[in-house]
């Protein structure tokens, strides 16, 4: 166990290096090998500083009807801001320069001005950094063009070097070893000290738009350990930036993308930055956000256009007019078109309505109609992105199309292919956290989205290393005791009668954000959930409650309400939310209930999509769904509305509807998702008297560490990680798994018996005893994999580089290893009978 921490930490701390130097595009195209040079130059300059790098960061100055980000920007500890200009430009395109202008011959431009470019945007970047007291006038900065395709003595030769206005060169030969020390001999346009811890933390901050998620201050006039005082600390608290989440929201990769997280991982906002990025770095893109709630319209729009503003210096703003960035709701209503009318719209059919089709169950609704319009028109190719937030919502159980999730194939079908030479290749970007799914247990892969042919869409990465695959682990939004209290009750780890679902493998554990300490002890560090109210408030941030009858649970609910609002200085409205519990008929009578008792009792409610405070129900001409907050008001809401909002207090009310029927999967989840809108407290409540309420005693007393009572199979199985998703897709059937990245994956012991794996990263996985007869794994990377024992029976591994993996005992017969390479292999004990081995590397 200490050793699989040890490797952890030191994948960690691998992983941390990489996130340092986020390239945000990929340097895969024709005429970029300058550029490529050049960044990895730097990344060999300052993989052991205490630095952040960007190629192309997201920072746009106005150059005539373009924008333009800097090529290369390096934050630095000590040595502040560097921008480099890169011209990948050979030295007789420079037909002269005069001034700071350049003008070129056979260019793709005729004229430019390097180096006041790369000026420009120093400044642009040092502005966002004074605008912090902390760090105004204190970040030093210096701005270089880099010219690969030159040297120093054809630039003399030119006389180039002897002009007034020469800048600050990288020649060819400077891309080296040397080129640090190139750089800071670099005169520094502005000049300053080195930052201190707190300085540096904060122009971190600063470069990746952290700002952006600390809300305003106001005054609490509440007591000095009040619930308002402490999230008025916590606010005032700088979060370390999570390199992990940086890269992935700056990255624009060029083909499809999956982003998995727990809740309060900061999906939806890291989406929303990366829909930003795309269209200010592409703006004749047609870029569309997507999502299923249509109560998220506000904050959507309103993260959205912040991110714009922030990264554009406040030149562009979300419009909803601009036909280039369209925030649609999944299925669309009158006044307000989603995708499935917008598409319906383009193809030349009529969009369909619930009241048009057999079922009622909205995500079901919504793939039956969307099936309709695939077997009815061609979808045309109207988008060059579309980003869906929430994704599990777009998932169904029963209403699927040839075999594949309607919803999802139908955006897949509007995009255009990246490149025409690989059509398949289409830029459809989604995040999903299937814990959060209230309609559809499925848990699909990805064949099970598009169709076997297209099972490698989100295998392994793209050029310069951006994963077609990611996972967020860290929860920001959620304290750590109530998240830990969320999962727990949520996949029933402490139920009686067993979990009910859950992970597979220790690699799924991981990727969510724990420990496995044993098997069947779970740990989450507190790093993984670095909300800071759990260290501010001297309480317990998780309260649980239980009543001899509804009115009493509601006084109580009042009560606790009114003395938030009058001596904790919380405010009702976003700072406190209220959720019931229950299906669909009893969850709307209990809102009604909790909102009508509280008007009794003075305090205004708000109910979602009501034209007015204090308002029960009104006419369908008044109703407005994109509305869940009301100025003044604590809403009351169900499950449905509430997922995608949050706040600083959360009330659930009517737990023993989840009691009554504790072993459905769907009614947990509901608490999974009441329990994650909580940025500081949660408040359970429920009536009666029922054994699940000792089940959830049972986890109150637990905080960090958990033994998981395994007594049955899940009734659901879960997957976060590679190996996770590939064991689950395997055992319902899928045998392609071609040109996946399993690196390190945990398959000892696993049948994977014909098997797929062309292609496949299996370095240093661990395949102990696992059977692949018949499997193919022509080419694929088995470097320091772990075979010790395994079945290999008529296996093709045809150009595999199996280089110092361990075939111990291994069986082989009728393998066929042409072409493989065996350099360090151990294969004492292997049977090797009727194996091919023409061109076999066998020695090193």
């Amino acid at each position: 166990m200490d050793s699989a921490m040890h490797d952890s930490e030191a994948e960690n701390l691998s992983r941390s290096l990489l996130s340092k130097f986020i390239a945000t595009e990929p340097l895969d195209k024709v005429g970029e090998a300058g550029e490529r040079a050049v960044w990895e130059a730097v990344q060999g300059a300052f993989c052991d500083r205490e630095c952040l790098a960007y190629w192309r960061y997201p920072i746009f100055s106005q150059r005539g009807k373009y924008r333009k980000e800097p090529d290369i920007l390096i934050v630095d500890r000590e040595w502040g801001a560097i921008i480099i200009e890169v011209k990948s430009l050979a030295i007789a395109q420079i037909a002269s320069i005069s001034g700071h202008l350049w003008e070129y011959h056979d260019y793709y431009a005729a004229t430019g001005n390097p180096y006041q470019q790369a000026e420009n945007q120093l400044f642009a970047l040092l502005e966002y950094s004074d605008r912090e007291p902390t760090l105004q006038r204190q970040v030093s900065g210096r701005a270089l063009v880099a010219l690969p395709k030159i040297n120093r003595q054809e630039w003399q030769e030119r006389g180039f070097d002897r002009l007034p206005t020469s800048p600050p060169l990288l020649f060819q030969e400077d891309l080296c070893e040397g080129m640090r020390d190139r750089l800071i001999k670099t005169p520094p346009l502005v000049t300053a000290p080195p930052l201190t811890e707190e300085q540096w933390q904060l122009l971190l901050a600063v470069v990746a738009g952290t700002p952006l998620y600390r809300p305003p201050s106001r005054r609490v006039l509440a007591r000095d350990r009040s619930r308002g005082k402490i999230l008025q600390q916590a606010n005032e608290q700088l979060l370390q930036l999570d390199l992990e989440q940086e890269r992935i929201a700056k990255q624009i990769p060029p083909g499809p993308q999956r982003i998995r997280g727990l809740a309060g991982s900061g999906k939806t906002v890291l989406l929303c930055q990366k829909a930003a990025h795309i269209h200010l770095k592409h703006p004749h893109w047609q870029v569309g956000f997507v999502f299923f709630s249509r109560s998220l319209y506000p904050l959507v729009i309103a993260q959205i256009d912040k991110w714009l503003r922030y990264f554009s210096q406040n030149e562009v703003g979300y419009d909803a007019d601009n036909r280039n960035l369209r925030v649609l709701h999944a299925w669309g209503a009158k006044g307000q078109p989603g995708l499935y009318s917008f598409l319906c719209r383009q193809a030349g059919v009529k969009p369909l309505t619930v009241k048009n089709l057999r079922t009622k169950q909205p995500n079901e609704a919504l793939a039956e109609a969307c099936c309709y319009l695939l077997n009815t028109a061609a979808i045309p190719q109207c988008f060059d992105a579309l980003l869906l937030d929430e994704g599990q919502d777009l998932i169904v159980d029963r209403c699927k199309f040839e075999g594949k999730q309607p919803f999802y194939w139908l955006a897949y079908q509007s995009l255009r292919p990246v490149d025409p030479a690989l059509p398949h290749q289409r830029r459809l970007i989604w995040t999903c956290d299937e814990m959060q799914s209230l309609e559809s247990l499925t848990v699909p892969c990805v064949s099970e989205l598009f169709g076997e042919e297209l099972a490698h869409l989100v295998a392994g990465s793209y050029s310069n290393g951006i994963p077609k695959s990611e996972v967020l682990s860290r929860c920001y939004r959620t304290p750590h005791r109530i998240l830990t209290a969320a999962h727990a009750i949520a996949m029933g780890w402490l139920r009686p009668g067993g979990m009910l679902t859950g992970m597979q493998c220790p690699e799924d554990w991981r990727a969510i954000g724990y420990e496995v300490r044993a098997p069947a002890t779970l740990h989450r560090p507190p790093q993984n959930s670095p909300n800071p109210i759990s260290h501010l408030w001297q309480g317990d941030c998780l309260e649980f409650k239980t009543f001899p009858n509804r009115q009493q649970e509601l006084s109580y609910l009042a009560r606790h309400s009114l003395d938030l609002l009058r001596h904790e200085g919380l405010r009702p409205s976003q700072e406190i939310l209220v959720i019931v519990l229950g299906n669909f008929l009893e969850a709307r009578q209990l809102e009604i209930d909790v909102a009508n008792f509280l008007i009794q009792q003075g305090i205004d409610v708000y109910l979602p999509g009501t034209n007015n405070y204090n308002t029960i129900s009104c006419n369908k001409e008044q109703y407005n769904p994109n509305s869940f907050w009301f100025p003044g008001a604590i809403t009351i809401s169900r499950i449905h509305r509430a997922k995608g909002h949050e706040a600083d207090l959360v009330y659930i009310v009517g737990l023993d509807k989840i009691a009554v029927d504790e072993s459905n999967l769907k009614l947990r989840n509901q608490l999974l998702i009441a329990l994650t809108r909580a940025r500081g407290w949660a408040v359970l409540s429920g009536i009666g008297n029922y054994s699940f309420y000792d089940e959830m005693r049972n986890i109150m007393q637990r905080d960090e560490t958990f033994s998981i009572a395994h007594r049955y199979a899940p009734q659901r199985k879960l997957a976060a990680s590679s190996a996770g998703e590939l064991l689950q897709s395997y055992q319902s059937g899928n045998r392609n798994f071609r040109n996946w990245n399993l690196e390190k994956a945990e398959l000892e012991n696993a049948n994977l018996k014909q098997i797929d794996l062309l292609g496949a990263n299996l370095r240093s996985a661990n395949l102990q005893g696992a059977n692949l007869d018949k499997a193919k794994l022509i080419a694929a990377d088995l470097k320091g994999a772990r075979l010790k024992g395994a079945s290999l029976n008529k296996v093709q591994l045809i150009g595999a580089n199996l280089q110092d993996s361990d075939l111990t005992a291994a069986d082989l017969r009728g393998a066929n290893l042409s072409d493989a390479r065996l350099e360090g292999a151990i294969l004492s004990g292997a049977n090797l009978n009727a194996v091919e081995l023409t061109g076999t590397i066998l020695l090193k």
